[in-house]
């Protein structure tokens, strides 16, 4: 028969037990939720990597280029191909998106012992620029996710490539593939000024004198003619566009038919107009809020689960991406494959056609 000692002990380690687990779901309402053979909510993303930057220079007016490497001597980072990019964490906690614009390794590589990103500062932006200009330099230990790469350069005879100020920075990987491969291509390089637009003469030694780019700044030339751009291309080119918004929608406008069009956009696509306000069954956690019409999905979840993971609130990190378990999806952003697009959606600001949706939450 236990003594009273005994006794005495194990009731005092079930009332600490008690009082953390309410503590525990105190933070945290999400847990605990029904177990499930096979997790379907909250997609892991890809794994951090902790790089030191390592190189730091402008490249251009307010355009700086960043090199980021492991810690010791001979890391090997995971390869990439032309179009991916990095989730870069800020000091401030800020994630934000860099496409990638060295060199990706030799084709089979194990991988590739940094990474080059390149940023303009935008003033009036959400800080993020203002913060990777301001706070990382050489020595700086930043956190990373990546690479991924919802851009990707597909096979192709032939490319037009249509770049706007930064917006050359995917597409500068992709014209060193491109003419590796032997395939005919051309590009249209627009931007304010000439000082204004990396990569600049390395682009114009890749073309050799052969006459493909055509460099558009416009204090110099004002606007760029798309369509002599376009009746030039061969049948079934393969159109990829970087840059301002209005400058991929008259890109779009000017598509020739046959011709498969890429975007990388700097921000989601704008917001359809006319929101209805919506109701989001939780059907994990049995609740149910309404999503107001100037409101989006992810406010609403997270005022009834603050501990509901999310990041850049504009559809590119894939943080708050979610199962959709009954609903049909309005799809706004530039991030989910078409596979995912089938069962998940980005809370941040993809919203629903009909007026419900129930997630699996």
């Amino acid at each position: 028969m236990p003594s009273l000692r005994t006794a005495a002990a194990v009731a005092g380690a079930a009332l600490l037990a008690r009082r953390a687990l309410r503590r525990r779901i105190a933070r945290s309402p999400l847990w605990p939720l029904p177990a499930l053979e096979v997790p379907v909510s909250g997609r892991p993303r890809a794994r951090a990597m902790r790089l030191v930057v390592t190189g730091r220079e402008t490249i251009a007016d307010s355009v700086v280029r960043l090199r980021l490497e492991a810690r010791g001597a001979g890391g090997q980072l995971p390869a990439w191909e032309p179009g991916a990019h990095l989730d870069v964490l800020l000091p401030s906690g800020r994630m934000r998106q860099y496409s990638l614009c060295g060199e990706p390794g030799p084709a089979g590589a194990f991988g590739v012992s940094s990474y080059t990103v390149a940023a303009r500062l935008v003033a009036g932006g959400r800080g993020g620029s203002r913060e990777l200009h301001e706070e990382l330099h050489e020595g700086t230990e930043v956190e990373v996710r990546g690479p991924r790469n919802r851009f990707p350069l597909v096979p192709s005879h032939s490319y037009v490539f249509v770049a706007g100020g930064i917006g050359i920075t995917p597409l500068w990987p992709m014209l060193r593939a491109a003419d590796a491969a032997g395939a005919q291509w051309r590009l249209l390089y627009g931007g304010s000024t000439r000082a204004s637009m990396p990569f600049l003469a390395e682009i114009e030694k890749l073309d050799a004198g052969r006459g493909r780019v055509s460099v558009v700044p416009q204090d110099e030339a004002g606007l760029p003619d798309l369509s002599a751009l376009f009746d030039a291309a061969a049948p079934a080119t393969s159109v990829y566009c970087c840059g301002p918004e209005g400058l991929m929608d008259a890109v779009a406008a000017v598509l020739p038919a046959g011709s498969p069009l890429h975007l990388e956009r700097f921000t989601p696509a704008a917001a359809v107009e006319g929101n209805a306000p919506i109701e989001v069954e939780l059907r994990r956690s049995g609740r149910t809020v309404t999503v107001p019409a100037d409101s989006t999905v992810l406010a609403a979840v997270r005022a009834e689960l603050p501990d509901l993971p999310y990041s850049c609130e504009q559809g590119f990190c894939g943080t708050c991406q979610q199962r959709v378990v009954e609903g049909e999806i309005d799809h706004r952003d530039e991030l989910l494959t078409d596979a995912e697009r089938s069962d998940s959606m980005l809370l941040c600001v993809s919203r629903a056609r009909g007026a419900r949706l129930v997630l699996d939450l």
